[in-house]
């Protein structure tokens, strides 16, 4: 431990950088995540039988593949057909996809959990499909999918590590390199354990708050 907090010290700023690179994946790959959540759990509830099916299967390959070896696939594979990313976009992709896969079926789940009723009352008001899924459904559902997303958001953010696996400098390779240094594993695996606990504990915090104010607009018990 004398040797660790002087070296510590000293690599406050790597390790800082690191940190930040892990925010901005999980930032990026959430955001890529919600996207295609909201776009293949939608086309999942698609009338025509292609695009629903089409769908299924997307969602079911994404979901039912690890997502290491989906990175894996994206860095080592998709050069050879021509196509080179560079490390972060491989990551981002691959967490966008294998999470986007998870939260299509969140998005799915919880637009289906809207009582039929307030369907059928949109329905008897005249209106279409779109304007009762942005009036209707989806300002109910959207306080359904705020518990789901946010266990997938902090799932994202602990599958960040794999990144120091494609040679991104997060910041799980930054406490690797100060282990190392120091030869302080208990130490060094010690912080990275209470590091990302913050950011996690952060993360739910904002989330929290997000369900609370999204329930208090629909008047809902608990809401802000």
């Amino acid at each position: 431990m004398a040797d660790f907090l002087p070296e510590l010290g000293r690599a406050l700023p790597d390790v800082g950088e690191g940190l930040l690179i892990t925010l901005e994946a999980t930032v990026l790959g959430a955001a890529l995540a919600l996207v295609l959540a909201f776009s293949l759990g939608l086309a999942s509830r698609s009338s025509r039988l292609l695009v629903r099916g089409a769908t299924r299967v997307t969602v079911e390959f994404l979901r039912g593949t690890s997502l290491y070896v989906q990175l894996f696939w994206l860095y080592f594979a998709l050069p050879m057909l021509g196509f080179r990313l560079e490390p972060m976009a491989c990551g981002v992709l691959a967490f966008g996809f294998n999470y986007g896969a998870y939260g299509a079926e969140v998005v799915r789940g919880a637009v289906n959990a809207v009582p039929r009723a307030q369907r059928e009352a949109a329905i008897a008001l005249g209106m279409g499909p779109a304007l009762r899924l942005r009036r209707i459904l989806l300002p109910q559902a959207y306080v359904l999918m705020i518990p789901p997303f946010k266990n997938l958001l902090i799932q994202l953010l602990k599958a960040t590590p794999l990144l120091s696996l494609v040679t991104v400098t997060d910041l799980t390779f930054q406490i690797d390199q100060l282990r190392s240094a120091t030869g302080g594993t208990a130490a060094a695996y010690l912080l990275l354990l209470l590091l990302y606990f913050g950011v996690a504990s952060l993360l739910g915090t904002g989330m929290n708050a997000l369900e609370r104010t999204a329930k208090g607009r629909l008047g809902q018990e608990g809401g802000a």
